[in-house]
């Protein structure tokens, strides 16, 4: 199927422009080439740099897009979550975004940092995972922060920070098989760290202060990875996890679509008791008997005899 794509590109776009292409990739300097054979090998290196041919072996064309999309989306990865951060500092507001959803997702990502650093896979594979991870960290604490909960984003810190030791600095702690049973409980952990935040918006009906740029860039990121861990890496713990992660979201960028425009509802202030009825103050009667009352008549004078 792939040399079926590959022959219509290869006859109409890349033949033609051969000698235009030859003159660049004379022109790149040594240390690319390097770069490039370190990546893909040096067979595939010269069918697809030095021969330009892209058919000459169909593996070689996997392989060299599945490179090239695992480079962008380390990329990629360095600024998805910023977007997210300048939006929380400028609003001051974790309104719509759910801490939960986001330590879910740290510690999927630093038990699957420290799992492809361990099997020794290829860069490529999982290098923005720990690009992601300091951004979660970062969207974590300052959604705590902005619900004045100072105490447990400092708490936060400390249990990634702990966290980070045991698992890459000090592998004593945590042995091959046990970071095994990790890695498969991370791919669910993947999984529930979309649902916080996708009933957070169900149920608040808007999408508050969460990020489009990082819902639908988290899209398109979990695809190609499902194609450069297909192409790269043999592990169904880490494929599997990528799919589940990829279903989940489908449904944010869904919810981020619906409810594009919608604000959030603001939350219900609670009622306030209701204020005692205040009387008319009594006036005071005094103890003396009262006077009596005029009887509107005229007194009348005896005469005198």
């Amino acid at each position: 199927m792939a040399a079926s794509i590959m022959e219509p590109l290869q006859q109409n776009i890349i033949t033609p422009l051969q000698p235009y292409l030859r003159q660049i990739v004379s022109s790149l300097p040594e240390p690319v080439h390097d770069t490039v054979t370190s990546l893909i090998g040096s067979s595939c290196h010269n069918a697809l740099l030095v021969d330009l041919d892209v058919t000459k072996d169909p593996a070689c064309t996997s392989l060299a897009i599945s490179k090239a999309l695992g480079i962008a989306i380390v990329g990629a990865s360095a600024i998805v979550k910023v977007p997210q951060i300048l939006k929380l500092i400028g609003s001051r507001s974790s309104a719509g975004v759910s801490f939960v959803s986001y330590a879910l997702e740290t510690a999927s990502l630093l038990i699957t940092l420290s799992y492809s650093v361990r099997n020794q896979f290829p860069f490529s594979t999982y290098g923005e995972t720990a690009l992601i991870a300091v951004q979660d960290v970062v969207v974590g604490v300052l959604v705590l922060t902005f619900a004045d909960r100072s105490t447990a984003a400092a708490a936060f810190i400390a249990v990634v920070a702990a966290s980070v030791y045991a698992l890459l600095f000090d592998q004593t702690l945590v042995d091959a098989q046990t970071m095994s049973l990790l890695q498969a409980g991370a791919g669910a952990l993947g999984v529930a760290s979309k649902l916080p935040q996708i009933i957070t918006i169900w149920r608040e009906g808007g999408t508050g202060q969460l990020s489009a740029f990082a819902v639908f860039n988290y899209l398109a990121g979990s695809l190609s990875r499902i194609f450069t861990t297909l192409q790269e890496v043999d592990d169904k713990l880490i494929l599997y996890g990528f799919i589940a992660g990829f279903t989940l979201n489908v449904i944010l960028a869904t919810q981020m679509v619906y409810y594009w425009k919608a604000p959030t509802k603001p939350k219900k202030a609670k009622k306030a008791a209701p204020k005692p009825v205040e009387r008319a103050p009594v006036a005071q009667t005094s103890s003396a008997s009262p006077s009596p009352k005029p009887s509107g008549k005229t007194p009348t004078t005896r005469r005198r005899g």
